[in-house]
């Protein structure tokens, strides 16, 4: 028997990387999970599928309220109710870098859009449906940038900060409705994206290895663990919490 038997996910942006580790890890213990990305998610359904669990996909940009909706709407649709919201999809790999003279309006613009009105379209998706059930998680996902700072990518670590900033008064909002949100921080995770770059990050990588007490490589099966138990009832005292997952770089 899964953690999870009976509930209902939706994961955005896990059609690829971290989010298709989310899908398939939430199904694995039992929940139907709708697979949502600007991307193929056919994939990573039909995987979950082989594996004996229930999936289905719908191509969706977390930058439409619309988009958004429907994903909510065919979770209902397909499997009857919406237990769990993992508001994942983000941009990192593809941005461009820039010191503060030299970033474009258009950068900041594209990143904000997604990375944080893109989780404040999910959650509030969501809700509506949760608190009609008196049950929810809502799980976010921030960066460890947010508190070590990264230069060139302030429009990034803006972004993360204002989703930490949205979890926890969301949190607040939704005392008493029966619903927890809360974000998990990763550190630098070698997804296929980030893996594809591993030549150019080669110092960086380096380097969170020094900062980290877990010094090795982070994975995006070291992801799973902190959000298993935040999606489910493991977690039902825990609220307004952001879980950093980086190997031990940022200790608080």
């Amino acid at each position: 028997m899964g953690r999870l038997n009976g509930k209902v996910a939706v994961v955005t942006g896990a059609a690829v990387g971290i989010g298709a580790y989310y899908a398939r890890a939430l199904a694995a213990e039992g929940a139907s999970v709708v697979v949502s990305d600007i991307a193929d998610p056919g994939t990573v359904v039909a995987q979950i599928r082989a594996a004996g669990g229930q999936a289905s996909g719908i191509r969706s940009d977390v930058s439409s309220w619309e988009a958004c909706q429907a994903m909510v709407q065919q979770a209902i649709g397909d499997f009857g109710r919406i237990d769990i919201m993992v508001a994942n999809a983000g941009i990192y790999s593809q941005l461009k870098r820039a010191r503060i003279l030299d970033l474009e309006q258009e950068d900041w613009d594209r990143v904000m859009t997604v990375n944080a009105r893109g989780v404040f379209f999910c959650a509030k998706a969501a809700v509506k449906e949760m608190m009609a059930a008196g049950s929810g998680k809502i799980i976010t996902i921030s960066s460890t940038t947010v508190a070590t700072g990264v230069p060139d990518l302030t429009h990034y670590v803006a972004s993360k900060g204002a989703v930490e900033a949205f979890t926890r008064c969301l949190a607040r909002e939704l005392a008493g409705t029966g619903i927890n949100v809360n974000a998990i921080a990763p550190g630098l995770t070698m997804s296929e994206n980030v893996e594809a770059n591993r030549a150019v990050l080669s110092a960086t990588i380096a380097a969170q290895h020094r900062a980290r007490c877990v010094q090795r490589d982070q994975t995006p099966e070291d992801l799973v663990g902190a959000l298993l138990f935040l999606a489910s009832s493991d977690s039902d005292f825990i609220s307004g919490q952001t879980l950093t997952v980086d190997g031990g770089i940022v200790l608080h």
